[in-house]
């Protein structure tokens, strides 16, 4: 089974917004105060909640578009490499050189699974 073009977009978006969600999660719970109420009513872990609603949809128009599992779930892995961009955007984490090496290792990974 070949999997679609389509279905491998819409899984990079979903590794995306993922890791937003992830990044939104973490600053949320910064701003929260550790009670139920100060979680149910955090703006960023709403918002959190809703990226991770919007991947669950992704992965099902993508699904419907046809492809193999384990071709696409491997693109999703991209989230960890988003999420490590997006930590060093806004919290100034560096990235060192071992992490790209994982970063590229995933991406050769998700490559090899492909074929």
């Amino acid at each position: 089974m070949v999997t679609p073009k389509i279905s491998i977009i819409l899984f990079f978006i979903a590794g995306l917004i993922g890791a937003i969600g992830q990044y939104l999660y973490k600053s949320g719970a910064d701003k929260a105060g550790g009670t139920i109420m100060s979680y149910l009513a955090n703006p960023r872990l709403i918002t959190g909640v809703f990226c991770y609603i919007g991947v669950m949809v992704l992965f099902i128009a993508a699904f419907k578009k046809g492809g193999s599992l384990s071709v696409l779930y491997p693109i999703y892995a991209t989230t960890f490499i988003w999420a490590a961009v997006i930590s060093m955007m806004v919290y100034g984490t560096p990235i060192k050189p071992i992490n790209v090496a994982g970063m590229l290792l995933l991406l050769g990974g998700m490559y090899l699974m492909g074929k």
